[in-house]
């Protein structure tokens, strides 16, 4: 069988479908993948082909914005909205949709598998009458910029003749990674949903030295605000110095996006680093403290880690409601989050015993949802 996985080009959006492209190649599929070429790499070292489509956020948003000199932080926000509405709803798809249509017409894959972030993969595959799945990044979330991304789906939808409701990708199948009990109820349950248990991947690399094998009778605390721009140097030198005052080992992913330099000095007990294997990393902490991208927020589900949510945009902030209905963590927004208050609600979920039954039942969850190569084998039935 001939299959095309296809999404956006970052971290948040790519990850999340690797683990069932490698089980379909593995179980003897001619896999293809199309994405920015800053991805190839990663797609080599995955075993994968990579072809390109499409443009990058960055670029999306700069031919939004061209001219423009505010940061992201100046715009208002009905402005940003209607801007990511934009982006995400007809020029990313647009510019994958003409880029995928050769590509389909000379492969001629069976199926289409497309990152729920990048519909112009579905709408390539309904212009070549090919079949097509959505793939799931996490919690399908509405309200905020989402609504505005809906309806310049529909609108675009609608133009190509593609039947159905966009909330629920247009009656596609839909492999989801997010475990049943913290999906959206309404999209749980209008959804053809195909389960698929979250398995991180992750650059090889090493973990930070002293993970392995060390004393599980003091705490390590994981802070990261993600891969994502977004992430600002002075909230994460806020959460750090509040981590910093407990009776833990705090390990700080900086990433891409944060100058070491800015952050200081810092105490004998927190380690930073600019990246980590986080898949490997997540089963040894105690806590995650994080903004709530996708990624990451599986991830602690899979791992039985309490989380302490700091979301700052998209999605992440229907990520932190879904983990504090759960029981299985604590939110802090805008004000609230200072370093006293990062200090106090991670002390207390570490202690929180309540807290560490749900997410030990979340992790058992998790377990228990099918595995990429479970269906990775059941592909051929939707191409």
């Amino acid at each position: 069988m001939r299959i095309l996985f296809t999404s956006l080009a970052s971290y948040g959006h790519l990850y999340p479908l690797l683990p069932l492209a490698s089980a379909a190649r593995d179980a003897g599929h001619d896999v293809v993948y199309a994405t920015g070429p800053g991805f190839h790499p990663t797609l080599e070292k995955a075993g994968l082909e990579p072809v390109t489509a499409g443009l990058t956020l960055h670029e999306a948003f700069g031919l939004l914005f061209a001219g423009d000199t505010r940061s992201r932080y100046e715009v208002p926000e009905a402005e940003l909205n209607e801007a990511i509405g934009k982006a995400f709803g007809r020029l990313l798809p647009t510019r994958f949709m003409t880029d995928l249509a050769p590509l389909l017409a000379e492969r001629e894959p069976d199926l289409v598998v497309y990152e729920m972030g990048n519909p112009g993969g579905a709408f390539a595959a309904h212009q070549a009458g090919i079949p097509a799945i959505a793939h799931g990044f996490g919690r399908v979330s509405s309200g905020g910029p989402m609504d505005h991304i809906s309806e310049q789906l529909g609108v675009f939808a609608a133009e190509l003749g593609l039947d159905g409701d966009t909330r629920f990708f247009w009656g596609q199948p839909f492999v989801d990674i997010c475990p049943p009990s913290v999906q959206a109820p309404e999209f749980a349950a209008g959804a053809r949903r195909v389960p698929l248990r979250p398995v991180g991947w992750s650059e090889p690399g090493d973990l930070p030295p002293g993970v392995e094998g060390r004393d599980r009778g003091r705490p390590l605390v994981y802070l990261t605000l993600g891969t994502t721009g977004a992430s600002q140097a002075h909230l994460l030198t806020s959460a750090l110095r509040g981590l910093a005052s407990l009776d833990a080992d705090v390990l700080v992913a900086t990433g891409p996006a944060v100058d070491v330099a800015a952050l200081g000095e810092v105490p004998s007990n927190v380690r930073l680093e600019a990246w980590v294997p986080q898949s490997e990393l997540l089963p040894h902490v105690d806590l995650v403290v994080h903004h709530g991208g996708s990624g990451t927020t599986l991830g602690a589900f899979a791992a039985g880690a309490p989380q302490l949510l700091m979301p700052q945009g998209a999605d992440q902030f229907t990520n932190a409601d879904a983990v504090v209905g759960a029981g299985a963590g604590a939110k802090l927004i805008g004000d609230e989050l200072t370093t006293e208050a990062v200090r106090e609600t991670a002390g207390r979920l570490l202690a929180d015993r309540a807290v560490a039954d749900v997410v030990r039942g979340l992790a058992e969850e998790v377990a228990g949802m099918p595995s990429p190569e479970e269906v990775a084998a059941q592909l051929p039935q939707y191409g």
